[in-house]
């Protein structure tokens, strides 16, 4: 039996299957900053506001001084931001704010409606600042899309991974974002996401290989959707394919899956999960189910901005003496 049903190029954003909606991959090389967490380099020439264009080995995509994304709304679904390299500041509409990266994952439930921004700010005046991020956007299903907002931080240092060798002593990484795998759990997901029960077997895997290592992925129920994103390396081998990099490789969950690796680190990225099976409307940062509670989500949002912005400026960025937190609309604050 075969488990691959189809191979296709990545593009932007990645798609994805019932219960994601897309994924955004970012990897921009940033120069130094330039002591305001912006970089150190001239800005001419760009499409400042609308930067997507990768130029000089980075983008500024909605920022004009610090790279990033300032305040925009969500309804109707969550963002799971992967912050491999690099940092985000965090700020919402609820008051809530963070500075997190370098491993870190922030899980947030827009539900009913949230503002927030993503700034990207250049601490290092030193030395460049490399950036690889992951946004995955995760459908809520109808009975919690006008849940109230929540964010939570998974600390890098907290999240469960497991580390083992092929029966040729290679090794394979595998950080558990969401789900399980053998004796190893996930940290808990937001209480209203879809990931929240187990039934769903929503796993979002994050998978290293060395070098010619080989690697079974686990059967899962025949109703749940797997596909896995080839986004860092040269290629592998499955089923007789040769997968280049820069594919994503959609699976039947319910077939063991072998992948072989070529001469160089590999890095893949699963997402898994049954589907909602309910209506999909999309319109812009809103998820419905119907075209009628997408116009009710423009409405309210034109009348309340989903509570306003309480911050100086919709780029908001923190203090550069500050490391990684978590600012909680209860005023509860973390550091790390």
């Amino acid at each position: 039996m075969t488990a691959i049903i189809k191979i296709k190029p990545l593009g932007f954003p990645w798609e994805t299957s019932d219960p994601f909606l897309f994924c955004a991959y970012h990897e921009d090389h940033y120069p130094n900053g330039n002591g305001e967490l912006g970089p150190d380099a001239s800005l001419e020439g760009r499409n400042l506001g609308q930067d997507f264009t990768l130029k000089d080995g980075w983008r500024m995509y909605h920022g004009t001084k610090v790279p990033g994304f300032p305040a925009h709304p969500h309804r109707g679904f969550e963002t799971i931001t992967i912050a491999q390299k690099g940092l985000v500041d965090h700020s919402d509409s609820l008051g809530a704010a963070g500075r997190f990266g370098n491993g870190d994952v922030q899980w947030m439930t827009a539900g009913k409606g949230v503002q927030h921004s993503e700034m990207f700010p250049l601490l290092n005046t030193e030395k460049e600042n490399p950036f690889l991020l992951f946004q995955i956007w995760l459908n809520l299903p109808k009975n919690k899309k006008m849940v109230s907002p929540h964010f939570k931080m998974l600390w890098h240092e907290e999240i469960s991974m497991l580390s083992f060798e092929d029966a040729y002593q290679n090794t394979i990484e595998i950080t558990l974002i969401a789900g399980k795998l053998e004796d190893k759990t996930a940290q808990d997901p937001a209480p209203d996401s879809w990931a929240s029960h187990p039934e769903n077997e929503v796993n979002i895997w994050i998978i290293k290989m060395d070098p010619n290592a080989t690697y079974t992925f686990p059967k899962a129920s025949e109703d749940v959707n797997r596909s896995l994103y080839f986004f860092k390396g040269s290629e592998i081998n499955a089923e007789e394919y040769t997968i280049p990099v820069n594919h994503e490789i959609i699976l039947k969950a319910n077939e063991e899956f072998e992948i072989s690796n070529s001469n160089t680190e590999a890095h893949l990225l699963m997402l898994q999960g049954k589907p909602i099976n309910e209506p999909v409307v999309k319109h812009g940062p809103f998820v419905m189910n119907s075209q009628i509670e997408i116009r009710e989500a423009i409405h309210e949002y034109q009348q309340t901005e989903f509570g306003g912005w309480p911050w100086p400026s919709y780029d908001h960025v923190h203090n550069t003496s500050k490391g990684r937190f978590a600012l909680y609309p209860d005023g509860n604050e973390i550091t790390k």
